[in-house]
């Protein structure tokens, strides 16, 4: 068993998830750098790699459990235990103008099972790696769409997406409250990545810079939080 940090980041193959691979990487982990598609994700890795990054590649589609499964043994046989899961794998398909009395129920499906059970899948499989040695930090990419305490009209799926996030980030927190893995919600703001588009204010390395905060915290670090800019916001 290597005695190295080993972080998996889920859909990192481009934008804020290949930023949040790269910083902990500079941090001084493993990365195992995840995507659903191949090809893309062992290009991306392999760029950080040309950086003499410490970065590996595992293919993962996080809406198929026996996907999951795969990649804990993998990482079990290569490294023999985890540390690090950033769930930022996600997508948006509804947009703002999106009603949720003229929503397509096909949309919301899909969001809800990459958003949320792809979520909840990848965790179930990866949490036993952390379990064995009682120590982890699981960082889910949430949004400040999702907050109940200022839900607004407009892209539905996403919203109801991030919500249901949040809620698992609650749930998992409090089953794990007598353990050394704690498990946060963040929201990386509005990032320029493909899905915030070339409009948004903040850059990958700023929106990133919470998911390396959570993924490094102390033992004695916050669990069960909702947090951007490294500081709490309301849920």
């Amino acid at each position: 068993m290597t005695e190295r940090r080993i972080a998996v980041v889920t859909g990192a193959n481009r934008g804020l998830g290949l930023e949040i691979s790269r910083q902990l990487a500079v941090a001084g982990m493993t990365v195992v750098l995840t995507s659903r598609d191949q090809a893309q994700g062992q290009l991306a890795a392999s760029e950080l790699k040309s950086r003499e990054l410490d970065v590996d590649f595992h293919q993962l589609e996080v809406r198929e459990a026996a996907s999951a499964a795969a990649l804990r043994d993998w990482i079990d046989r290569r490294y023999g235990r985890l540390d690090v899961l950033v769930n930022n794998a996600g997508i948006l398909i509804d947009r703002h103008s999106t009603s949720i009395a003229e929503l397509d129920l096909e949309a919301l499906r899909w969001t809800f099972e990459t958003n949320v059970i792809g979520t909840v899948s990848v965790t179930q499989a990866l949490l036993p790696l952390m379990r064995r040695h009682d120590s982890g930090r699981i960082v889910n990419m949430s949004s400040g769409l999702g907050q109940m305490c200022d839900m607004q009209a407009g892209t539905p799926a996403y919203r109801i997406s991030k919500a249901a996030l949040n809620a698992v980030t609650r749930i998992l927190a409090a089953e794990l409250k007598d353990t050394n893995i704690k498990v946060n919600s963040m929201c990386p703001g509005w990032v320029r990545t493909d899905m915030g588009g070339p409009n948004a204010p903040r850059s990958v390395e700023e929106g990133a810079d919470t998911a390396l905060w959570l993924a490094t915290l102390p033992d004695d670090g916050p669990s069960g939080g909702f947090f951007r800019d490294r500081q709490p916001i309301p849920w």
